[in-house]
């Protein structure tokens, strides 16, 4: 599976931005997906999970009410709306897809995010 990441930029904080991750596979709908962030000096943080064959999206703490993950199979595409965001939202955003319910394994080359204050 490969992955394409973009949406990302430079934002004031308290501003918005959506993120975007292509997929490509014909089998996407059934993918479980993630959207996970790095920032330097600092270890991959979670973000957000969506599986295929459950109804609800599963949020970190950190990000609940501020960012919304959503899917649109028949795109192949998994979006990550952020609000509100804050100057310790900046970090390289990475999508991931769990093909076969084992962890994700595939990612996407990330896509960076700057949010000053």
């Amino acid at each position: 599976v490969q992955l394409q990441a973009s949406g990302g930029g430079l934002v004031q904080a308290g501003g918005s931005l959506r993120l975007s991750c292509a997929a490509s596979g014909r089998t996407f709908s059934t993918y479980h997906m993630g959207w996970f962030r790095q920032a330097p000096g600092k270890v991959r943080e979670f973000l957000a999970r969506s599986r295929w064959n459950e109804g609800r999206t599963m949020y970190a703490t950190s990000v609940k009410d501020r960012f919304t993950m959503s899917r649109d199979n028949a795109k192949n595409t998994v979006y990550l709306q952020m609000n509100s965001l804050k100057p310790e939202d900046t970090a390289l955003y990475f999508c991931a897809a769990d093909t076969d319910g084992s962890g994700f394994t595939s990612w996407g080359q990330g896509t960076q995010v700057t949010v000053s204050s």
